[in-house]
């Protein structure tokens, strides 16, 4: 059974930073990529950022400069350095494994930019 464990959220200023990171356990074979996505309330659920295998990232046009993804491929982890954070950014943030053949989610962590 594969199990994603996220961590990191909270409450944070504008302006303010925080890191998010993604733990992966389980009998995983192959990862082809992790990434963030993010879920506001009313709102759908958006990609924020992913990373491949092979170290390609992409990330949306509204975090870009700002949210940097990052791996540790020997610990099955994901990271999300989130910098200069913004009242928009308020979400629920949730990783994603994309193996062959199985997707996997984590079960979300809360961030909220407010004064």
């Amino acid at each position: 059974q594969v199990q994603l464990v996220e961590s990191g959220g909270g409450l944070v200023q504008p302006g303010g930073s925080l890191r998010l990171s993604c733990a992966a356990s389980g009998s995983i074979f192959s990862i082809n990529a992790m990434g963030w996505y993010r879920q506001a309330p009313g709102k759908q659920r958006e990609l924020v950022a992913v990373i491949t295998s092979g170290g390609y990232t992409n990330y949306a046009d509204s975090v870009k400069g700002r949210f940097t993804i990052s791996r540790d491929n020997a610990k099955n982890t994901v990271y999300l350095q989130m910098n200069s954070l913004k009242p928009e950014d308020t979400a629920v943030y949730y990783c994603k494994m994309i193996t062959t053949p199985y997707d996997y989610w984590g079960q979300g962590t809360q961030v909220t930019v407010s004064s």
